[in-house]
């Protein structure tokens, strides 16, 4: 069953997240106890938009991710695969231009922007070297990656309990929430199937980006990718 789950196509993939895009950001609040809204702030400190850039945010789901870059004046871009995310966006943020588009496909041009982000998104890409690559065509020579992904907790205790929540606690309590709880129970399996903070980093500069670093976030639950082209 776990393999099934983890061998979804992208059009499965899509099905699912157009499932839970009406409770969506709720349903991240309560399973992160609210750590995603600081989650979001890190990302903004590390892109550092400045007014008039081009940022692409990309997986940006409804928006809510998105709307901090405006709020400090750059030009930004939501893009998502998944039209339910994208439509209840739109009807939240109607000022922000949401794309559709792939991540192995993005429908920009080249060099088109000054920054790129993604946050918990590239686990969900078919294929993540892919996506970085594309993310780097379309980033402007000595541009910036920030990729805030789930990660691999440092201390091995809490990783054990973290690793039990993942398994245990998180689909029981996205029944309670989420519109489309079973997908959390695919979500939670990619997670724990992702690499950890070193692997993730030599497979953003096997993609060509220069210099990649990360800083841990919650005890290492959360690591954010930063490297420039």
């Amino acid at each position: 069953m776990v393999r099934a789950e983890l061998d979804k196509q992208p059009s499965d993939v899509r099905r699912m997240f157009d499932a839970v895009a009406r409770r969506y950001d709720v349903t991240n609040d309560v399973l992160s106890l609210g750590q995603d809204r600081r989650w979001r702030k890190d990302v903004i400190a590390a892109v550092d938009p400045r007014p008039g850039e081009r940022v692409l945010d990309l997986a940006a789901g409804t928006g809510t991710s998105s709307q901090p870059f405006a709020d400090r004046g750059a030009t930004v871009v939501p893009c998502d695969f998944s039209l339910g995310m994208l439509r209840v966006g739109k009807q939240a943020l109607p000022h922000l231009p949401f794309t559709a588009g792939d991540g192995t496909r993005l429908p920009f041009a080249d060099e088109t922007f000054d920054a790129v982000t993604i946050s918990f998104g590239l686990r969900n890409i078919v294929d993540p070297l892919a996506g970085l690559r594309e993310l780097r065509r379309v980033t402007r020579p000595g541009g910036r990656i920030v990729v805030c992904e789930f990660s691999h907790p440092t201390f091995a205790p809490f990783r054990t309990v973290y690793l039990e929540y993942l398994m245990r606690a998180l689909p029981p309590i996205a029944r309670a929430v989420s519109s489309a709880p079973d997908a959390y129970v695919y979500l939670a399996e990619s997670i724990r199937a992702w690499p950890d903070q070193q692997g993730l980093a030599a497979m953003i500069e096997q993609a060509g980006w220069a210099a990649p670093q990360w800083r841990n976030l919650s005890g290492g639950i959360v690591a954010l990718h930063r490297a420039t082209r």
